[in-house]
């Protein structure tokens, strides 16, 4: 699934940086990407949330800081509380925000480690998001001066949490479409994502590629860290995920739609990829619907 490039709003000439506070009643899928790193706490929500090639469940309180040009989305199933309103808190900055700031106070060190390990997303233990979440809440009731301070102390805490889970493999290497200077890449890529459910023509994206097959099964190998079939399953089995949690279709229609022909198959893969079976994975995500 090819990921959509998402133009941050700026809501305010006066900030360097970018609030999103509004009420929300659903989280739509939507999967994106985009320049600027994303600090974002769920509240009160139960789904799967979706970061480069990694599928995990999150809970009622979940923060995530996800790097520049990695695509990700969230999918909701439901709420903790019913009566209770969905709420996120999201804060967009620039790596020449970063930039700006490190050049002008070198205490904010922390800042750039934190933002080099975001490259493959990072999911903060429960517990921090809970000792977090009333001070990123706050933001919003504060004038635009007030709050550029409350978000370094904040991101400062977490440069200093050691157990945090990064979500993408160490291979993905986000959405290369912005990176000019791969544009071959781009192109198959774009392919891939676009038509991963039909068979593989690998002379056709040879020629995308504008490579003999022999040198482009080299070429892809080189910068995916992966063959190009291995690329494809994990595409096809992504898919077959979210359609396992946010559907009841049979599990054969399922690995058909995705592309699969033999279900035996579907099965090896998905259990080679997600270390579960399919029917395994979509019972843990029963009670979340």
């Amino acid at each position: 699934m090819r990921p959509v490039r998402e133009y941050v709003a700026d809501p305010s000439t006066e900030a360097s940086w970018h609030l999103l506070a509004s009420p929300q009643t659903e989280i739509p899928f939507e999967w994106h990407y985009h320049p600027e790193y994303e600090l974002t706490l769920t509240l009160n929500a139960r789904g799967q949330r979706f970061v480069g090639d990694s599928i995990a469940d999150f809970g009622p309180c979940d923060l995530v800081l996800v790097g520049a040009n990695l695509p990700h989305a969230w999918s909701v199933h439901d709420r903790q509380e019913r009566r209770s309103p969905l709420t996120t808190r999201v804060c967009w900055f620039s790596q020449t925000w970063v930039d700006q700031l490190l050049a002008a106070c070198a205490e904010l060190a922390p800042l750039a480690r934190l933002c080099a390990r975001a490259a493959r997303g990072l999911a903060f233990p429960p517990e921090v998001a809970l000792q977090q979440r009333d001070a990123i809440l706050k933001l919003a009731e504060m004038s635009d001066a007030r709050r550029l301070p409350a978000l370094l102390d904040v991101l400062v805490q977490l440069a200093e949490v050691s157990d945090v889970q990064e979500l993408a493999s160490g291979h993905y290497t986000g959405w290369v479409e912005t990176d000019p200077h791969n544009a071959r890449l781009t192109r198959v890529l774009a392919q891939l994502h676009e038509r991963f459910a039909e068979p593989v023509d690998i002379a056709d994206l040879a020629a995308r590629a504008a490579l003999s097959v022999g040198a482009f099964h080299r070429f892809f190998r080189r910068h995916m860290r992966m063959t190009v079939t291995h690329y494809v399953a994990h595409l096809r089995v992504g898919r077959a995920c979210q359609a396992l949690i946010e559907s009841e279709r049979p599990i054969g229609v399922i690995a058909a739609e995705v592309g699969y022909a033999n279900l035996a198959h579907f099965n090896r893969q998905f259990r080679a990829i997600r270390g579960a079976t399919p029917r395994e994975f979509r019972g843990r995500f029963r009670p979340l619907r």
